[in-house]
């Protein structure tokens, strides 16, 4: 018996978000990967492409990863795993210039330096920064990783400063095109909205009745505060928001229904509120950004240029 049949084939990795990981990293099958040191290890080929070990000091975060909250008890639990068993998967990276920078894999490696592990597996890939920051939101996904503040403002990265459109972006992960706007449309929310988010202490149901709410603050404070549910919340937005709709009653019930149409749609586009007004031959686009950094974002996307 040949050596081949002695040996389980390799299972191919699912791929039932969008293109998924298989296809952005061509269809690698990594095996697990122990923790000795490189001297101590044959050089190990999956799929045609080699897995080295590198210093664990070596490597550096991608500076786009759509992840900013790293649950430090969590980190601790891995860190404890890897420094019993290894790190059974290597790091993806990229090189830039002759520094490593992790595309697929953060939380690993910094698990890798608490355990510590002084040198890291890595498969090395050559990715653009769209295909990078792809990969790393798609694996966050997968992973379940990623708050909805995070997946949203990389969504709007990615249709921002690599014109990806919503489409696009819902077939490379799996989702609607209306689950990519509705993320996006939470970076309107001020900032302590937004931080409750991302820390959990507000759902995504209460966050879209926030959205719809004169003062999302004040609204959230209340719904915290009272333990509301969220068509209680949606109730007490839409409460609030009646004055304001009759104060209004003049301008809104006139408004030409194409124009809201275009307003919804290029704000769907670029994940920022959009105000249209035309007269006569000629009119005012408005685009309503809540930070600096979307305001940086507007710049970007309408010069073609980083700043």
């Amino acid at each position: 018996m040949s050596e081949s049949e002695g040996r389980p084939l390799p299972k191919k990795r699912p791929s039932g978000l969008g293109r998924g990981l298989s296809a952005l990293l061509g269809e690698i099958d990594t095996p697990a990967v122990s923790a000795s040191p490189v001297s101590q290890q044959a050089p190990t080929y999956v799929g045609g492409e080699s897995i080295r070990y590198v210093a664990t000091a070596d490597l550096q975060p991608l500076p786009d990863q759509p992840r900013r909250y790293f649950d430090e008890a969590a980190l601790d639990e891995l860190a404890l795993s890897i420094g019993t068993r290894g790190l059974l998967q290597p790091i993806v990276v990229r090189m830039v210039g002759r520094q490593m920078q992790i595309v697929a894999g953060e939380r690993r490696w910094r698990a890798a330096q608490r355990a510590p592990l002084h040198q890291v597996p890595v498969i090395i890939k050559d990715f653009d920064d769209a295909t990078a920051l792809e990969i790393a939101l798609i694996e966050n996904i997968q992973r379940e990783q990623l708050n909805a503040i995070e997946e949203g403002d990389t969504y709007r990265r990615l249709t921002t400063i690599y014109g990806h459109s919503q489409d696009a972006l819902g077939k490379i992960v799996g989702k609607s095109r209306s689950h990519v706007a509705n993320l996006m449309r939470l970076l309107e929310l001020p900032q302590p909205v937004k931080d409750a988010i991302a820390d959990g202490r507000v759902s995504m149901g209460h966050a879209r009745a926030l959205l719809t709410a004169p003062d999302p603050v004040a609204l959230m404070n209340e719904v915290l505060a009272r333990g509301l549910s969220v068509r209680e919340t949606e109730a007490l937005a839409k409460k609030a928001k009646a004055p304001t709709s009759k104060a209004r009653s003049g301008s809104t019930s006139d408004r030409d229904p194409d124009l809201a149409a275009l307003e919804r749609q290029l704000g769907d586009m670029l994940g920022l509120k959009v105000r249209i007004v035309h007269a006569g031959k000629g009119g005012t686009v408005t685009l309503g950004y809540s930070s600096l950094d979307q305001l940086d974002l507007i710049c970007q996307r309408l010069s073609g240029d980083s700043i």
